[in-house]
């Protein structure tokens, strides 16, 4: 099954074993012409699934039983994520929220909490507020400044918009009893945010990614933000970042 989305201001030609990517991706169909393309075989499947097993095994716990159409989706965005590089953007693992028309991304280890943070900054600004991706956005990387993309990989409760707003702040998020904002240089933060971009396989493109996330340190404010599960959490986080 063949279809063309746009994401990231990419035509996209996605060439799949099974229908249930495309499903997921709809939001993002286009009738533009293709100026990317990716196929999926048995054998990206095959690999999906060996990863998977490898993360379990290093976690010490069972596998979880995984449909390969699922596997597939995986597939799709990893092929994606390293053609992206090429074209200025970057897969970045976090929560994005736009506010009047600019993005904050919050990014941290997965169980801290960014999706409840996000939640809570919708819930005290309201209708000021959209989600533009809640788990996997594109991040591009220009001369004029950063942009944010809401891309089909938008979490498990699939909270996103297709969307792209500027990007204006990226907070590193952790977990406390007290909240409190700082803001921070690119070098304090340098190695945990490296470890939430995707790394691409393709030497080439590893180094563009590498060269894309310096560029975007430069551009954005940077925080760490420490923070509680209260509505208090959002309000201390807005009044800072916002500027």
């Amino acid at each position: 099954m063949t279809a063309v989305y746009r994401i990231a201001d990419k035509n996209i030609s996605i060439d799949s074993l099974y229908g249930r990517v495309h499903d997921y991706c709809r939001d993002y169909l286009t009738e533009e012409p293709a100026e990317l393309s990716v196929r999926i075989t048995e054998e990206d499947i095959e690999y999906e699934r060996s990863r998977s097993e490898r993360t379990a095994e290093l976690e010490g716990r069972a596998p979880h039983k995984v449909s390969d159409e699922y596997l597939e989706e995986l597939a799709v965005y990893r092929k994606i994520s390293e053609l992206m590089p090429y074209h200025g953007t970057f897969l970045f693992h976090g929560s994005c929220i736009a506010v009047e028309g600019e993005g904050y991304l919050f990014t941290a280890v997965s169980g801290t909490g960014k999706s409840t943070h996000a939640a809570l900054w919708r819930q005290l600004l309201g209708d000021k507020t959209v989600m533009v991706n809640d788990d996997k956005p594109l991040i591009k990387v220009t001369d004029r400044g950063a942009v944010i993309y809401g891309t089909p990989y938008n979490g498990k409760h699939r909270l996103g918009s297709n969307i792209s707003v500027p990007l204006k702040a990226i907070a590193l998020l952790e977990r406390s009893e007290e909240n409190s904002i700082e803001a921070v240089t690119a070098g304090e933060l340098y190695p945990r945010l490296i470890q939430q971009m995707y790394r691409p396989a393709d030497p080439a493109a590893l180094a563009l990614s590498m060269s894309l996330i310096d560029r975007l340190l430069l551009q954005v404010k940077l925080y760490r933000l420490k923070v509680n599960m209260d509505i208090s959490a959002a309000e201390t986080a807005y009044n800072a970042m916002k500027g």
